[in-house]
């Protein structure tokens, strides 16, 4: 019937734009995950070279191979502030989070999948202006 195919043409539209919201949300976590990292653990810390402390070298060991820079040293972490160590890291949940995102987004996109695959124009044209109307808001 005409109201039914409307009203599945508007599911899918719905659904294309969940899709579409999901996948920008999975985009804002994972920049926040990656601000909650500490120093230690981000990417920066493992590419920039430290200098090693002058007092540290023995002064009578001049070989080429010992020199001033150490690269991919990782730092230690820093304790935090109040003494007490947390059992699990504020970015340990952002992963949690984006480990949910993720599942939701698989879960959608098959169901649009499924749902193209009906090979009904109209179905696919819901679709298709449902991940329009989504990337764009």
């Amino acid at each position: 019937s005409p109201a039914g195919m409307l009203l599945s043409v508007l599911v899918i539209l719905l659904l294309s734009v969940l899709y579409e919201a999901v996948k920008m949300g999975k985009a804002v976590l994972l920049q926040r995950a990656l601000l909650a990292l500490p120093r230690s653990l981000s990417q920066e810390g493992l590419s920039q070279p430290q200098e090693e402390e002058e007092d540290s070298r023995d002064s009578r060991d001049s070989s080429p191979a010992q020199g001033r820079l150490r690269v991919g040293v990782i730092p230690a972490a820093p304790a935090p502030a109040d003494g007490v160590s947390h059992l699990l890291p504020r970015w340990f949940w952002f992963h949690v989070a984006q480990t949910l995102f993720h599942v939701l987004q698989v879960v959608l996109g098959y169901m649009v999948m499924l749902a193209v695959m009906s090979y009904n124009g109209w179905i696919f044209l819901g679709a298709i202006a449902g991940s329009t109307l989504g990337y764009f808001m």
